[in-house]
Order: C-alpha cells, then structure tokens, then sequence
C-alpha cells in the first residue's frame, strides 16, 4: 500500500478574500486557490493524487510560501518569480505552466500568444483549457493572460479577483 503524500496547509488572508496555500514539505507549492473554491480545489487534489492519496496538515507559513504571498499583496510583485512549484499534469499542460511564469509582472499577453511561446501556434484553444487548469493561481499567474481583444476573460477565482490582480501588478484596466 502507497502512503499518502502529507501535504501542509495554510490559509491568509488577503485584500480579495481568504487564499489557501498548500506546500509539499520541501516547500514547493502544490496548489493556491481561493477558500470560496475549496470544494473545486479538493476535486483537483483528488483528480492528481487520487482520492485518499493525500492528507492535509495545517501548518502556519510552510516553506514561506504565505509570507511570500502576504509580501506580493502588500505590493512587492516580484516575490512570486522564484517561488518553487510544482504539480501534477500532463505535459501539455506543464508547458503552459511553465510559459506562464514566463509573463512580467505588470504585463499581459493573448491566448494566441501564450500558444506561441510554447511552440503550438494552431494550440490556442487548448492553451487557453491549460491556462485555466492551473492549480496554482497567481504563482503561476493565469490572470495575466487576457483575449487578443484587450478584454478579461475568464479566471477561475473570478473577473473581478482577475481585475484587481492586474490592477494590483500596475496593468492600466
């Protein structure tokens, strides 16, 4: 029998509601999202590492990753660029990720342009599905891309979180 992966848990609070944030015990950040999607959060938990596969002990600021995040909404942007992750996926999906990380802070780009950077131009609907999977929201930050129209478009925590978050990184909105 596989032990479970222990995974630690914090919770802060932050400008735009209550954020949930969960490490491995080396410190790199498995998945943040908001308390209000909680229950999509355990589904995505379960859907990587299988339902039972994981267990969740609260810890206070594991790794740092909360103090980082605490640091980013009190406006030091920069903070989230070299903070550890990693997660489940398919590659398809990592390659998103990893192109993600890639955005400035301050800066936005398309979904067509996300396809780009990972090499599949033709991918933008596929790259745009990738974007929204992201379990680590903001870290890895999905709200900086936007339509090839200038418009907000989706974001799993909700436009209005997505707004203030680009708001937040200086992008004139």
């Amino acid at each position: 029998m596989v032990e479970p992966l222990d995974f630690l848990i914090d919770r802060i609070a932050t400008p735009i509601g209550e954020l949930i944030v969960i490490a491995d015990h080396e410190g790199k950040l498995r998945t943040i999202d908001w308390t209000d999607h909680e229950t999509r959060m355990t589904l995505l938990l379960d859907r990587y590492y299988g339902k039972g596969g994981y267990t969740l002990t609260p810890k206070r600021d594991p790794g740092g990753l909360s103090s980082a995040m605490r640091c980013y909404f009190n406006g030091e942007i920069g903070v989230l660029a070299n903070l550890p992750v990693t997660t489940t996926g398919t590659p398809f999906q990592n390659s998103v990720w990893r192109a993600l990380r890639t955005i400035e802070g301050g800066t936005t780009i398309s979904y067509a342009e996300l396809a780009r950077r990972i090499d599949k131009p033709r991918a933008v609907r596929a790259a745009g599905l990738a974007n929204g999977q992201n379990p680590i929201s903001i870290v890895v930050p999905c709200h900086r891309v936007i339509g090839s129209n200038g418009s907000l478009t989706g974001y799993g925590g909700g436009l209005e979180r997505k707004q203030w978050l680009l708001r937040h990184e200086g992008v004139a909105r």
